[in-house]
């Protein structure tokens, strides 16, 4: 038996080795569940790891400096290096890939090269940012694996820095990190001495960070890989408020609670499966009250996410909840946001200092709808386009990098941020399309409708009799109002989809949904039942000819009011007209891209907040886009609806034609220009007037004025 005072110490000594292994794990377990001496190739000659040279670090080998905090690109970078060259694009070497054992033997890392390492090198090697030649070289990165720190022997791995033929106090060097620090400090930027090396870190707070050198980048999740979420529209979720977390500090635990009772089945309250054996499997799963719940899928029923600082600031929980489209609620007092250097964080998450914390519920819920989709969407979009997969980070630092060194060439802050939304594969410009479109494919008919079913259901069935039509799309935009029983419509030849929407806005009729399949597409109203068949085909005829243009049948006019100096709206018959509502008209699918995504300015919502003026801005655009004229066809010019009384529509409202002249003059403004073209004809059908049977006629049924 020890005696009292020894079992005592001995007692003690067990606890903090205890204790000391359970930091090191969670810092080690929050990375990546793996950690594997990989065999893939990646460098040019495509040796393996296992074939790479051994290399002893005497131990008198010389240390790097610490790290420079005072670094900037013009003290500890040499741009001279990178040279003038036609393509703007600096070129990058990678160091053959060597192992670095002490004088016994021992190597510098207890992991070798990581996975994620290998997938970096390999990504930046395929870029066209490598190059074998080590004199072309502006940027030096080694094939030393730094990115956890929790597996580098801190003095051998500078001495192996330090050994590099290039390194040069480590100018123009860049080393990834994402994993800094170490128990029980947990410091925020690498421990291994660097000297001026640029650093690549997941972790920075605003105490390390060296603004404009360093480049903060996200803690890479393997879930990314691993698990396929697939993209979720915008919108309200089950969940307002959603913590994931399983390691946060017991006061933030205590609070988040406390907002729980307070808020009830709003917030949900995650935490570790105490009942589930540990393992990869755990790693996916989360609990609330013995419930348990898939992660990451989870993520994807909450508007906003939880990400708190954890024993580091930098937290892949962060990429998790941005692959589920989830806004995240960022609170880690200091953290430098992944790539904030060049992306704007305000427009996809939210940033609460932790003290703010019990007021987060009132803070989020001050957020308006619109907006918060708008957060979702592009918190999406982020993880896309810089989270995704170590390529996707290593390209964008190396992006960053290089718009530094050629700032004249850099991105834009709109190429940056502004996801690329149109889908340019599977719509193609109709300024290039063929001469004449085939007529096979038809068109898809799009009917804007609120709460005239009768009407509705009229204009459904003369639509379908059109030879041409393909597809019939109902917009539905009442929110208040379920559409009818699918027994009672109309029965059609071609597909009947109803679309519901999440808000009232006349922008939704030119929404570009998946489910219009074809090239054209006829926008109408509910109560344009007067068209006939023969009027709607031969619509479609003209379009086939000009699927750049307009091809319409209510003709309107803009003209310049000399004694107001503005711009006004002129629906009377004239001999000229410089638009054609969308309430009946032909146009291609390509706008419905353009009119959501691309509308200049502020036209679009304005066009939603005063229910107006949508078919005039597609005028609008359309026009500036091809500088041409809309087309009319047919001679009718009525085409108010008899049945409808001025309460059932919109353009009856005197107050509505005031603003269609406000409307011009706004767009006008915004544009810069008055894009809008004057013609003085229509398209007519050739025989339409000739004293010729009718039966011969290919559109007999044109209808009267």
């Amino acid at each position: 038996f020890l005696p009292k005072n020894t079992r005592l110490v001995h007692d003690f000594v067990v606890i903090f080795s205890v204790v000391l292994l359970g930091l090191i794990a969670t810092g080690m377990f929050q990375f990546w569940p793996h950690s594997i001496e990989s065999s893939a190739e990646w460098s040019l000659d495509r040796r393996s790891v296992h074939d790479a040279p051994l290399v002893r670090i005497p131990m008198s080998s010389p240390i790097p400096e610490r790290g420079d905090l005072s670094c900037r690109m013009h003290t500890c970078f040499d741009v001279y290096r990178c040279g003038y060259n036609p393509k703007n694009k600096i070129k990058v070497y990678i160091y053959p890939l060597q192992r670095f054992v002490d004088e016994v033997g021992v190597p510098i890392s207890s992991t070798g090269l990581s996975r994620e390492y290998n997938d970096l090198l390999s990504a930046i090697s395929d870029s066209d940012f490598y190059t074998d030649d080590v004199s072309r070289a502006c940027l030096f990165i080694p094939s030393i694996d730094v990115l956890n720190q929790n597996s580098l022997r801190i003095r051998e791995t500078a001495q192996a820095l330090a050994m590099l033929p290039r390194w040069d106090k480590g100018m123009n060097h860049l080393l990834f990190n994402m994993l800094p620090g170490g128990p029980p400090d947990y410091n925020t930027a690498l421990d291994v001495p660097r000297d001026r090396a640029l650093l690549a870190g997941g972790g920075f707070s605003t105490w390390t960070y060296r603004q404009g050198y360093d480049i903060s980048i996200p803690v890479y999740s393997p879930l990314s890989a691993e698990v396929d979420l697939p993209e979720r529209q915008p919108g309200p979720r089950r969940y307002f408020i959603l913590s994931s977390q399983t390691a946060i500090h017991r006061e933030y635990r205590v609070e988040l609670e406390r907002l729980k009772e307070e808020n009830g089945e709003a917030l949900l309250l995650l935490d570790k499966c105490s009942n589930l054996s540990q393992g990869l499997a755990s790693v996916r799963k989360r609990c609330y009250k013995g419930q348990v719940y898939d992660y990451p899928q989870i993520l994807q029923e909450s508007s906003f996410c939880v990400v708190l600082r954890g024993a580091r600031l930098g937290q892949a929980t962060l990429s998790d909840v941005l692959q589920a489209g989830c806004v995240p609620v960022i609170m880690a007092d200091s953290y430098i946001l992944p790539f904030s250097e060049v992306l704007d964080w305000k427009r996809a998450s939210v940033v609460i200092p932790e003290e703010k914390l019990p007021e987060m519920y009132t803070i989020l819920k001050s957020i308006p709808h619109r907006q918060v989709e708008e957060m979702q969407r592009q918190a999406r979009w982020f993880w896309e386009a810089y989270f995704s997969s170590m390529k996707d980070i290593g390209m964008t630092t190396l992006q960053i990098i290089n718009d530094r060194i050629y700032p004249y060439a850099a991105r834009t802050y709109e190429e940056w941020n502004n996801p690329p939304v149109v889908k340019w594969t599977s719509v193609n410009s109709p300024l290039f399309l063929p001469l004449i479109p085939p007529r096979s494919p038809g068109f898809t008919a799009v009917v804007l409708t609120y709460d005239r079913i009768e009407s509705l259901f009229r204009v459904i069935t003369e639509i379908s009799k059109v030879p041409s039509l393909a597809k019939l799309l109902v917009v539905w935009n009442n929110q208040n109002k379920s559409p009818p029983e699918e027994s009672l419509w109309p029965k059609v030849a071609v597909p009947l989809k109803v679309l519901r929407t999440k808000e009232n806005k006349l922008s939704n009729r030119f929404f570009p949904f998946d489910e219009i399949e074809t090239e054209a597409v006829l926008a109408i109203d509910d109560d344009i039942i007067m068209l006939t068949s023969d009027e709607l085909q031969f619509g479609y005829e003209v379009w086939r000819e000009f699927p750049d243009r307009l091809v319409g049948y209510p003709g309107r006019l803009h003209l310049w009011d000399h004694e107001m100096g503005k711009w006004k709206y002129e629906s009377e018959w004239t001999n000229e007209v410089s638009m054609v509502l969308t309430g009946a008209a032909f146009y291609h699918k390509y706008f419905n891209y353009l009119y959501t995504y691309k509308m200049p300015g502020d036209i679009k919502n304005w066009v939603d907040a005063h229910m107006n003026c949508e078919d005039i801005a597609m005028n609008f655009l359309v026009a500036n886009i091809t500088g041409k004229a809309p087309i009319k066809v047919t001679p009718r010019k009525k085409f108010k609806c008899p049945e409808c009384t001025a309460i059932d529509g919109l353009s009856l409202d005197q107050t509505h034609m005031v603003e269609r002249s406000e409307c011009i003059n706004k767009f006008a403004s915004v544009f810069g220009t008055m894009p809008l073209k004057v013609v003085e004809h229509r398209a007519d059908p050739v025989l339409y007037k000739d004293d010729f049977p009718e039966k011969l006629k290919s559109f007999p049924n044109i209808g009267s004025l």
